[in-house]
């Protein structure tokens, strides 16, 4: 049997054909899983843009449909004083943009809004989801200057106000028009005049 030989090693003996293949193959394998994997770079997702919503001034313009406007920027507050109960809306720490008053000795419901313009009244127009009314308002001697309107605890259009689908408008001559939200405090203020 002849066996086919390889040149010297360094070490100086021949070394079998046979295992110079498999020697050949366990090089190349190891080679093969020592050769250093780079990962692929992980892909980051580019920043998305932070949309901030637009600022809304307590006195929104009116353009569009009125359910449209934004909400005039604020809260409701609920008091109660010697001449009955009101609901104050406007910004934290600032004067009242809408108030609902129950004067109990006149038995009236008096809405005011800010008389911005110094018109001293004219006119009211509430709109809610379910019905538009015009009211005659007047100024209301204060400072700051509100125009109001007198409505009967009994009229039908006050159920409308705290009713509305979230919201209600109010517009007045010379005045920006303005969306305001129908919280609980609207209800608590015209059931107070009527109990």
């Amino acid at each position: 049997m002849v066996t086919a030989l390889a040149p010297r090693c360094e070490i100086g003996h021949k070394v079998p054909m046979k295992s110079r293949c498999f020697a050949t193959i366990a090089l190349l394998s190891v080679t093969a899983c020592s050769v250093p994997v780079v990962p692929e770079p992980a892909r980051t997702p580019a920043p998305k843009p932070v949309m901030q919503p637009p600022a809304v001034k307590p006195s929104a313009a009116a353009a569009g449909q009125w359910i449209d406007w934004p909400i005039t920027p604020g809260d409701w507050v609920y008091r109660t004083d010697d001449r009955g109960s009101i609901a104050l809306f406007g910004p934290a720490g600032g004067d009242a943009i809408v108030t609902l008053r129950c004067d109990r000795s006149r038995g009236a419901v008096y809405f005011s809004r800010a008389d911005e313009a110094g018109t001293r009244g004219g006119g009211m127009t509430i709109r809610t989801s379910s019905a538009l009314k015009q009211f005659a308002a007047g100024p209301v001697g204060s400072a700051p200057a509100y125009i109001a309107a007198e409505i009967a605890p009994n009229d039908r259009f006050l159920d409308a106000i705290i009713f509305t689908r979230g919201r209600f408008a109010v517009e007045a001559p010379g005045q920006q028009s303005i969306a305001v939200p129908s919280w609980a405090e609207v209800a608590k203020v015209i059931e107070d005049c009527r109990g």
